[in-house]
């Protein structure tokens, strides 16, 4: 299919929007690229770091019940509550018991790890979610470089611009090497040209390479964000397409007998810990397979909630309810059954995190912040290479001139508008932003016609 050959105002609208999201959003997606190659690189170390934790000395023959396994986390550390506990996947893993205390940052834990032979508290790490201290500590850089709320706008900012940097390079690229007649080698750079031109080639065909994935990390990047994740978490309830949970509810009973409880659990006082060697049971009837996470209840009258938890490929997160006495299963939810667009997110987020296929997928990512480093630093050098030769030494290039969506027909104008204002809602810092685009540049035009103005009356004045 031939793609139309834009207005020239079409065409320099992109080519204005490209430039001025380059130049003053392209540092934040510069950090993203580089805390993100970061992050590919860290989990084979992070499991060589926290081996001691991780791993038990000498693989027994038969594992202390679970019930013992938390006693024993909670006898060296009493406080807080137990948020879950995994089980051990190999025979050499040691279980984790995630506990719920005030003394670590929100949304992280304290995990105590359990040699489940001999029941050996092996180590406590401040842990989010299953990511361990160093690996946390990088994800962390590359959501908020460790700036809280105000630095979860950096990565927003970054994501919400990406897609829309890449998909008008994209076109401008294309119509360039189609204009030039070198449409076939829309992937390759220009090795015989020199200075900008050679630049632009690099700038473009790199781009082309890696376009589909800085797509899925612009979109998946956005779907955890604090404004816009807003919106997506809005519309997936609209249409009905977030991941079903399962109903831990038992129904109308009385509350088990505290001390019955308290003596099935091992005696720490967390009355809500008893029947954990019975769910895990159901769940081994119920077909599940590891890695899975077990939730305790949060109040009498509901049963444990068992969940799978494998997130590389083939994925499972089939999830159970357990009632704690008979280790009946009250309810269950499949994930085959969850609605597509569910299921589609959950792929696309542990493709974005380098889980979903292994080392080949950090692979892919570092590979794609390579590219995305080399491209936002050959933006900036091109910008360098257009600098007016005579004056200051430290001059930059011009931006491409004014006047783009003076040249496009009305119903374009009203077109770009409404989008504009549709993403805007959609995506609130992309709206933010260029808004503040707009603002400045016509700021700077009104400057400049002052300018000129000026400069005609005096030369009348003059003359």
């Amino acid at each position: 299919m031939t793609i139309p050959k834009p207005s020239s105002g079409g065409r320099a609208l992109l080519m204005r929007l490209h430039f001025y999201a380059g130049v003053f959003v392209g540092p934040f997606i510069l950090i993203a690229a580089v805390t993100g190659l970061l992050y590919a690189l860290i989990p084979q170390i992070d499991n060589a770091v926290y081996r001691h934790a991780l791993t038990v000395d000498r693989v027994g023959d038969q594992p202390l019940a679970l019930a013992d396994q938390i006693a024993a986390a909670r006898t060296a550390y009493p406080a807080g509550t137990v948020e879950n506990i995994r089980p051990p996947n190999t025979v050499d893993e040691t279980t984790q018991v995630r506990l719920r205390v005030d003394d670590v940052p929100p949304d992280y834990a304290r995990t105590v790890f359990v040699d489940p032979y001999t029941g050996e508290v092996r180590g406590a790490l401040t842990t989010y979610g299953q990511w361990l201290p160093l690996r946390a500590w990088f994800d962390e850089l590359h959501r908020t470089l460790h700036l809280d709320a105000l630095g979860r706008n950096y990565s927003e900012l970054a994501a919400s611009w990406l897609w829309v940097i890449s998909l008008a390079g994209l076109a401008l690229w294309y119509l360039h090497r189609r204009d030039s007649g070198k449409l076939r080698r829309l992937a390759l750079p220009d090795r015989d040209k020199k200075g900008r031109r050679r630049t632009l080639s690099w700038h473009g065909a790199a781009g082309v390479w890696i376009l589909v994935a800085l797509l899925g990390l612009s979109v998946t990047g956005i779907t955890w964000s604090r404004h816009a994740g807003e919106s997506v978490d809005l519309i997936q309830r609209s249409l009905n397409t977030t991941a079903p949970t399962v109903n831990t509810a038992l129904g109308q009973r009385g509350d088990p007998d505290i001390t019955t409880a308290t003596h099935r659990h091992g005696g720490t006082g967390d009355t809500l810990l008893y029947g954990a060697d019975t769910a895990m049971r159901a769940a081994e009837r119920a077909g599940l397979k590891g890695p899975i996470w077990m939730y305790p209840p949060v109040e009498h009258g509901q049963g444990w909630r068992v969940e799978e938890n494998k997130r590389d490929w083939p994925t499972r997160h089939d999830a159970i309810s357990v009632d704690p006495d008979s280790g009946a299963v009250t309810d269950r939810v499949n994930f085959a059954d969850w609605p597509a667009l569910a299921k589609l997110t959950d792929w696309a987020i542990d493709a974005h995190m380098g889980v979903l296929f292994g080392w080949p997928n950090q692979i892919l990512l570092a590979l794609t912040a390579i590219g995305l480093i080399a491209i936002v630093i050959r933006g900036y050098q091109m910008w360098w290479q257009r600098r007016p030769t005579r004056g200051s030494a430290w001059a930059v290039g011009r931006p491409p001139l004014r006047g783009a969506i003076r040249r496009l027909p009305t119903p374009s104008v009203v077109a770009a508008v409404v989008a504009a204002g549709a993403l805007g809602w959609f995506l609130p810092l992309f709206g933010l932003s260029l808004a503040a685009f707009v603002i400045v540049d016509l700021l700077i035009g009104a400057v400049k016609q002052r300018r000129a103005a000026a400069d005609k009356e005096k030369e009348f004045s003059d003359a």
